[in-house]
């Protein structure tokens, strides 16, 4: 018998796709076709998580739209939720640097859930 030797998987594709989708939503997008080439866990883990936060911050938007010129103190609340927002993001993108899923704060366990047979 030959002596095969045996490689562990590359997981760099898996990573691809997993950092690209939180890098804007047409990222989001370009990992969603590259994930349909190559479907793996971790890309799927990190598309569902992405799109939930790419859909509060839309819906944070359009109301901070709305309420543009509130006042100091409903400018204030949306800095603070914007900036949230950003942590959230930033904590998603480290996981999938890192091939983790790891969830997101507050929105993770439930964008698994909600989009639970999406993307497989």
């Amino acid at each position: 018998m030959e002596n095969q030797e045996i490689k562990a998987p590359d997981h760099q594709e898996d990573k691809t796709v997993a950092i690209v989708s939180y890098i804007t939503f047409v990222g989001w997008i370009v990992a969603l076709v590259l994930h349909q080439n190559n479907k793996t866990s971790l890309g799927s883990y990190h598309l569902r998580q992405s799109l939930l936060l790419f859909i509060v911050a839309f819906a944070f938007y359009v109301v901070r739209m709305i309420f543009l010129f509130s006042g100091w103190f409903l400018s204030t609340i949306f800095s603070i939720v914007g900036l949230g927002l950003l942590v959230l993001w930033v904590f998603g993108l480290i996981a999938a640097i890192n091939g983790e899923k790891k969830p997101i704060p507050i929105i993770g366990e439930k964008a698994q859930e909600m989009f639970s047979s999406v993307f497989e």
